[in-house]
């Protein structure tokens, strides 16, 4: 832990230039003490999962209204004393009929818009920026393989929340380093895992994608409001999974190619093109 926290305090160092882009920045992505719903949706796919949930809480809410009400009707139609002499029947071909048939239509209904969402997910668009995500035990390595550099990002500890200008509450959620994307672009993510099973995680962004060992898997997100998104490693990983927090920060287009340039210079090590000053 104090290895990882010297490494966190350099990186956060190093960062210092590329972070500036960053600054006001609302958080908008982030957990709520006592909160039972959803986190603002951020992409078209956090939307989709959004409604999708709210239709099948309908459907749930329906069958459930209706079966607690059959079986008060039975307890109050055949108990012993409505119904002393009871009937000797062994089935009944319509009521087998048509509970046979109802759940079937119910869950092709249901298959009908929840598969449409599920390839959306799956289908991966063409990518304006390609970011590779590996898996360590206990942190994230990120890779923006368009532009040949990378970085490795580690959990803030209590400590630093402050100087890295987060709040108290954002303790297991805010890293040193954070993923940086341009808004309404579509960022596809490459990932997998150096040593065992993690799982990259961006619940506003309605993404979700095992980091597999020797394999790479794929998923794709284009945020729509700028601002700052936390996630957790979502797979049970070892003593340290707790402590390996996302942190996305969503910017304009101008700022993302600024933060752009000094985290080539920073991590690259390439030095950018300047203009010379003419003498007189």
């Amino acid at each position: 832990m104090q290895l990882k926290t010297t490494l966190s305090g350099l990186l956060a160092a190093f960062a210092a230039v590329p972070a500036m882009a960053q600054e006001g920045l609302e958080v908008i992505g982030q957990p709520i003490p006592g909160g039972i719903g959803f986190q603002p949706a951020a992409t078209e796919l956090m939307r989709d999962i959004q409604w999708l949930d709210g239709m099948l809480n309908i459907i749930i809410t329906i069958i459930t209204l209706f079966v607690t009400g059959l079986i008060i009707y039975c307890i109050v139609r055949y108990n012993r004393k409505a119904n002393p002499t009871p009937g000797t029947f062994t089935h009944n071909s319509p009521v087998e009929v048509a509970w046979t048939i109802i759940p079937i239509v119910v869950l092709v209904f249901i298959g009908a818009f929840s598969l449409p969402i599920l390839f959306k997910q799956q289908e991966i668009p063409k990518a304006d920026i390609t970011i590779k995500v590996t898996g360590y035990q206990w942190y994230w390595g990120y890779e923006y393989v368009d532009h040949e550099f990378g970085f490795d990002s580690f959990m803030l500890g209590k400590e630093e929340l402050a100087d890295a200008g987060y709040a108290p509450e954002q303790y297991l959620l805010a890293t040193d380093t954070a993923v940086v994307v341009p808004v309404g672009k579509t960022i596809v993510m490459n990932v997998t895992g150096a040593d065992v099973i993690h799982a990259w995680t961006i619940p506003a962004f309605g993404v979700k994608q095992d980091a597999v060992p020797g394999r790479i898997a794929q998923l794709w997100f284009a945020a729509e409001k700028e601002g700052i998104y936390f996630g957790q490693c979502s797979e049970l990983c070892g003593k340290d999974h707790a402590y390996m927090p996302i942190t996305v920060k969503v910017v304009s287009e101008e700022a993302y190619q600024e933060w752009l340039n000094g985290a080539i210079e920073e991590y690259a090590g390439v030095p950018q093109p300047f203009k010379v000053a003419e003498a007189d």
